[in-house]
């Protein structure tokens, strides 16, 4: 019976896991956005308006799923500190995810991998043939309920650091396309606008996102400020404020834009110089598990099988 009870258990939990993920890939577009433009459609169309028609009309992952995810998320954030939400949007930003994911759907993924995470080790134990004590395996289980409450926060961590890793690689060359254009005479919002047009990375989707703040009235100094913030780099951070005291001072934008190439270039080959004195450290584990055992069992099985063919091998016998 409680075999049972636990099979069921970790059959909602992994339909929940499956719920949040599928919110997660989903659009967010606000159900009165999706609304209006249905009764938009329709009323072009001249056909009569149904409520009821059109929302069955929409698909079974955003009328019902999506929504179960959100609510879900939106229990959890009643209970989470306003700090914590702060720091989960920031995170969100950094990653270059918070168009599709929302601090609710994020605390709903991280309880329903804690509940997944620790259903599925009791259900292992009581299923399996080893037999402990119930209070060793609700301790181990409620271990691997913490390791899935913290598991989104490293898959985002490392989505952070890939992002800003690759904002690296790109800002040389993205600082020189700039320096050109604005020793051209283009002014830096068109210098800006040039890179969003020649390369997809994410720093070109950073700057084509200022050039839309800035179109809808925000200050260049604010967006570029915000942008800094929304990546979290040091390299970023000083160039941004190279290039605002260049505009309050009056000094010459396309020199700023010369040295800061410069410093990134400089930048981008010590980094890839400091990975390059980490591999050797990196390589200490796989030749320790894999290499030096091989090494081992090549050089020492001749011996070992000539010492056990030869008169010490009739003596241990």
């Amino acid at each position: 019976m409680l075999t049972s009870i636990l099979i069921v258990t970790g059959v909602i939990f992994t339909i929940g896991v499956i719920l949040v993920i599928i919110g997660l890939r989903s659009p967010r577009v606000t159900d009165e956005s999706e609304l209006q433009a249905r009764l938009e459609e329709l009323s072009k169309r001249g056909e009569q308006i149904d409520l009821e028609k059109i929302e069955l009309s929409r698909p079974f992952t955003e009328r019902v799923i999506y929504p179960f995810a959100r609510r879900l998320g939106e229990v959890a954030v009643r209970f989470t500190p306003q700090n914590a939400l702060i720091n989960i949007e920031r995170k969100l930003e950094q990653a270059g995810t918070s168009q599709r994911i929302d601090p609710t759907l994020y605390l709903a993924a991280q309880f329903i991998m804690m509940f997944v995470f620790a259903g599925l080790i009791f259900l292992v134990f009581q299923i399996g043939q080893t037999k402990w004590p119930t209070g060793r395996i609700l301790l181990v289980s409620m271990i691997f309920g913490l390791l899935g409450f913290f598991f989104p926060d490293l898959w985002m961590s490392s989505r952070i650091k890939r992002r800003q890793k690759g904002i690296r690689k790109a800002m040389p060359d993205a600082l020189d396309l700039l320096t050109i254009c604005v020793e051209a005479g283009l002014g830096f919002d068109a210098a800006m606008a040039k890179v969003s047009e020649k390369w997809q990375t994410e720093l070109s989707l950073a700057f084509a996102r200022v050039i839309k703040e800035v179109q809808l009235g925000k200050l260049r100094r604010e967006a570029l400020r915000d942008m800094a913030d929304r990546i979290g780099i040091s390299e970023l951070t000083s160039f941004v404020a190279a290039v605002i005291q260049s505009e309050q001072l009056g000094v010459s934008l396309a020199k700023v834009l010369r040295i800061q190439s410069d410093q990134m270039r400089v930048r981008r080959r010590q980094l890839a110089e400091e990975e390059a004195h980490k591999a050797p450290v990196k390589m200490i584990i796989p030749m320790a598990l894999l290499i030096f055992p091989a090494l081992m069992i090549v050089l020492l099985a001749p011996a070992a099988i000539k010492l056990l063919h030869s008169m010490l091998g009739d003596m241990l016998q």
